[in-house]
């Protein structure tokens, strides 16, 4: 290869794999027969001089040679003309694109962290997150089974509808009623399934690409949401694990803030969050020094693990148990707070400078805004900056509708947009703590990929729970719905929103339409020269018309002026409206700013702060000044004649209003993201007793029955806008489900009354009908069994959720179906709720739609009945002798099956040691009671016999 042999020609290559390939270019030389070699070109010094050999042969590793500077570099093969005209190029296009980049402000090129000019091989462009599909060993069979058990079940019901039973036609036709409402139920269920995913991020691509050393985080601010309530019903000792655990959160802290929503007012619950505030200045330097998971201390002093493992720092043990101690002494704050909070004051409470506590009514009090740490006082006890703490209670008048929930967190997006105006939300309920301090980071992965973040509403993470028992008797893990219905979701258009452990991106609350994809450029001249283009192309494009869309142009415009200066005008409201064209421009003003009021309310400082996509604040503004904008904002009139809650922020309209609102940012064509870290993200708390759980259902059920008579419901809303057809099967499972109540009830009934009356719901079979009720058997097992293996849930986990859904069908459903009715289109609210210190207001009163004891009765009741209908079944089997075995094995299977589906009710109800209630047994027994009288007066213990009929023949015996 010396100066007379032939020239060769380098190829450049890619590889990341060889070292020091981070900002360099590698050359590959294919012509050598004997050895690979590499040549990696290293442009710090901007000369060809820096150029250095690696030589990799097939056996062994060869010293580059070095090179005799006096000799042409063309004379070495790798000095071309050619060459060097390339690296030119090459050179200036890096220089220009570095240029663009500094323009922009450090931002990525385009806005899009990957241009198709940059360099790949650098690992911080690499993509943040990326898709993990099922594999095809997996997903295919699964799919398979899936058609197959259509076409079975298409046979199958044309059997049923073709042979009807005669002599129990009524039990028939209830029967295939019941059975055609389930197939619908099933395929609503199933076919979003379709296509499950699996996601994996990259954190430490992250880190390199928004947290470079020596400068300050790029990464975007986050406010945090707690809600809560009754601190008497909801302890403040959880919701002060909760708070510990976001300001101790691994996240910048100049770019965390943490607002607490207080709809109760309760003094308790401000004096509670100020002892948290004043703990966190002690744990969150022991949680960041240590690196501990999790970083709520009731969790993680609860631990039964060894502390010890991976802490090499001496002094570790010791900083422990002083924080032990420290927490103990808290909790005995918090506890003798809650304990004097029991009995309150003839006249009210009173805070520290005798002033009466403005929560003192809880239907009638002002607006509360408390800033415990932020500003100037927000240090830890090593000097470092803490996260801010903010303590808000709305404003709460009588003759005011104040919507519970969905108008608290919609009070927060207004205060939590005039104090800090963060791009992306958090909302946790006050149970709900981070597990994962990590949690933020891993959402970013998405919301701050340039690939995939614009389009992306909301990133959210799967709720798991501690202190539910290993078995998990009423299937509170919901483990089914978490860990394969969500990731089905997730390969359509996203989950849908759960109501806690859930980012936002805030333009998104705000009724914003997605933005559109941008389509790739054309094509279709690309191999012609350019005068060719010129010629034939140019021609024939339409010139579009410069349309005015003053809102983008407005938003770039405040952008700008934010970077430069931290100041947007409130008067620079102008040309927000899309398609005026011709108007004056302080006309275009006027009305734009009528508009703006009209859609979010009378707050030019928060009308000014939605117009910023990547947030920001009015840094000449003082903080006194937005305290008071933002006790404004929380005003009990600020939502009237607005668009809050119709198609800005929370919406309004249904006690499960996490539904709802995800529904309509998905109709607005955004995507959500369903991230399930390794280490669980967020964990709560969970009913742990039969009757909390069942209120949780009925309030869920109840919330699907309000959304499904409004003009919300998936069936006639949102078409033509952006939801995807599969997305919108699910939204109409999510709120047809509690329907299923009624046909599920009728059908556990049956098993009953066939035993009872010696009829069935089925003629005799043929083989042929055999043969296709077989096979439905068969799929509806093989579709459970390849469903498990694909998403990795146990079979016990899978089974607790079959019986709980037969468990809360025939209960909670069926009264919240009822009390729907009742509510939506009666307007009659029933009076069966229980009686909180709260008004019918507030949040919590809403939870206990029907007296608990009243949920039990009707699967008491089916428990009953159909006991005594297998006794009923096998007695009068042996009254009738061994032909009448045959048939009972058929109605006693089915009986069966609703007995052991309803078995952990069972369980829960006879392992209350003597607390059932009365009423529960008195209604059970005279339910059962009338069907039993009933079974007696059509089909008593009487033999079958087929002899003739015997007829009076006139004559006297005696």
């Amino acid at each position: 290869m010396g100066g007379g042999g032939k020239r060769i020609h380098p190829l450049p290559f890619s590889d990341p794999n060889l070292p020091g390939n981070s900002s360099g270019l590698v050359l590959y030389f294919p012509t050598l027969p004997s050895f690979h070699l590499f040549a990696h070109y290293l442009p710090r010094s901007g000369s060809f001089d820096s150029l250095s050999l690696f030589f990799f042969p097939f056996c062994f590793a060869v010293q580059p040679r070095s090179m005799d500077p006096s000799k042409d570099l063309a004379a070495y093969g790798y000095g071309s003309v050619a060459w060097k005209e390339r690296m030119e190029n090459w050179k200036q296009k890096q220089e220009k694109l570095q240029m663009m980049k500094n323009e922009n402000g450090g931002k990525d090129w385009d806005n899009d962290g990957d241009g198709p000019e940059l360099p790949l091989m650098d690992e911080a462009r690499q993509p943040l997150s990326r898709k993990l599909p099922i594999p095809s060993s997996q997903i295919n069979p699964y799919r398979m089974i899936i058609i197959i058990r259509l076409v079975v079940v298409g046979f199958f019901f044309h059997y049923r509808v073709m042979h009807p039973v005669n002599d129990a036609y009524a039990l028939w036709l209830v029967s295939v009623i019941c059975e055609i409402w389930f197939a619908l139920s099933w395929i609503l269920d199933q076919f979003p399934k379709w296509l499950p995913i699996d996601r994996e991020t990259y954190l430490d691509r992250l880190s390199l690409r928004y947290e470079k050393e020596g400068q300050p985080s790029q990464l975007s601010p986050v406010d945090i949401f707690v809600s809560t309530v009754d601190p008497l019903k909801e302890p403040p000792l959880v919701t002060a694990n909760t708070v510990l655990s976001i300001l101790a959160v691994d996240y910048p802290v100049d770019k965390v803030s943490c607002y607490v929503s207080d709809d109760g007012a309760a003094m308790l619950t401000f004096e509670a969050l100020s002892e948290t505030s004043e703990f966190a200045r002690k744990w969150v330097p022991f949680c960041k020094k240590f690196n501990i998971e999790p970083r709520a201390p009731e969790f993680y002093f609860a631990q039964k693990i060894d502390y010890l493992k991976d802490k090499v720092l001496p002094s570790f043990v010791k900083e422990r148990r002083a924080m032990k101690r420290e927490y103990e002494e808290f909790k005995v704050r918090i506890n003798a707070l809650v304990a004097k909070a029991q009995k309150v004051p003839e006249e009210g409470w009173t805070m520290q400078d005798g002033t009466p506590w403005p929560g003192n009514n809880v239907r009638d009090h002002p607006g509360m805004i408390q800033v415990f740490l932020g500003q100037s006082g927000g240090h830890d006890t090593d000097g470092n900056e803490l996260p801010r703490l903010v303590y808000v209670s709305r404003e709460k008048r009588p003759g005011f509708n104040h919507h519970k929930k969905a108008g608290a967190m919609n009070a927060l997006v207004r205060v939590s947009a005039v104090l800090t105006n963060a791009p992306y939300l958090l909302n946790l309920d006050c149970d709900h703590y981070i597990n994962n301090s990590k949690a933020l980071r891993e959402s970013m992965c998405f919301m701050m990929d340039p690939l995939l973040g614009k389009r992306v509403c909301y990133v959210q993470f799967p709720q798991r729970f501690d202190g539910i028992d290993k078995n998990d008797r009423y299937a509170n893990r919901n483990t089914v719905f978490f860990d394969i219905n969500m990731k089905g979701l997730d390969g359509i258009q996203g989950p849908i929103y759960v109501g806690t452990g859930c980012v936002f991106r805030r333009q998104a609350l705000y009724g914003y339409d997605a933005p559109k994809t941008k389509k790739p450029p054309t094509r279709t001249c690309n191999c012609w020269p350019k005068w060719c283009c010129c010629g034939c192309c140019c021609g024939g494009r339409k010139k579009k018309k410069k349309t005015n869309n003053p809102k983008s142009e407005l938003k770039k415009r405040n952008s700008r002026k934010a970077d430069a200066g931290g100041h947007v005008p409130v008067c620079a409201l102008e040309g927000i409206e899309e398609g005026i064209e011709g108007i004056e421009s302080e006309n275009v003003a006027l009305m734009s700013e009528q508009k703006l009021e009209k859609k979010f309310g009378q707050s030019p400082v928060f009308v000014a702060s939605t117009l910023l996509e990547n947030g920001g604040t009015l840094k000449s503004a003082s903080p006194a000044s937005l305290l008071k904008e933002a006790i404004h904002v929380i005003s009990c009139g600020y939502e009237d004649k607005t668009e809050w809650g119709k198609e800005v922020g929370w919406i309004y309209g249904s006690v499960t209003e996490d539904i709802l609102t995800g529904f309509k940012m998905h109709c607005h064509g955004w995507r959500s993201i369903y991230c399930i870290p390794s280490r669980p993200a967020f964990k709560g708390s969970a009913p742990i007793n039969l009757s909390d759980r069942l209120h949780q259902v009925l309030r869920w059920a109840l919330g699907s029955i309000e959304i499904f008579l409004s003009r919300h419901c998936p069936l006639w809303y949102g078409y033509g806008g952006g939801l995807k057809w599969l997305e919108r099967l699910s939204y109409i499972n999510a709120t047809v489900y509690p329907w299923t109540s009624i046909p599920l009830l009728a059908y556990c009934t049956l098993p009953a009354v066939c035993l009872l009356t010696g009829k069935f719901i089925t003629p005799e079979l043929s083989n042929v009908a055999s043969l296709w009720f077989l096979s439905l058997f068969i799929c509806i097992f093989a579709t459970s069994i390849l469903e498990m293996r694909w998403s990795g849930v146990g079979i016990d986990e899978w089974w607790r959720n079959e019986q709980f859904w037969v468990i809360g069908g025939v209960s909670a459903h069926l009264f919240a179906v009822f009390q729907g009715l009742l509510k939506v289109l009666a307007g009659v609210d029933t009076n069966f709720t229980v009686t909180s210190k709260a008004g019918d207001d507030e949040d919590f009163s809403e939870l206990y739609a029907f007296k608990w004891t009243t949920l039990l009765i009707p699967p008491t009741t089916l428990l009953i009945i159909n006991l005594i209908g297998v006794v009923a079944g096998i007695s009068n089997a042996i009254n009738n002798g061994y032909e009448s075995w045959g048939p009972l094995f058929g109605k006693l299977f089915f009986a069966f099956w609703v007995i052991v589906h309803l078995y952990p009710f069972l369980k829960g109800l006879l392992g209350r040691q003597n607390r059932t209630p009365t009423i529960i047994i008195v209604w059970s027994i005279l339910l059962a009671s009338i069907f039993s009288l009933l079974w007696v007066r059509i089909d008593p213990f009487l033999a079958k016999s087929d002899g003739p009929v015997l007829e009076e023949c006139g004559l006297d015996c005696n």
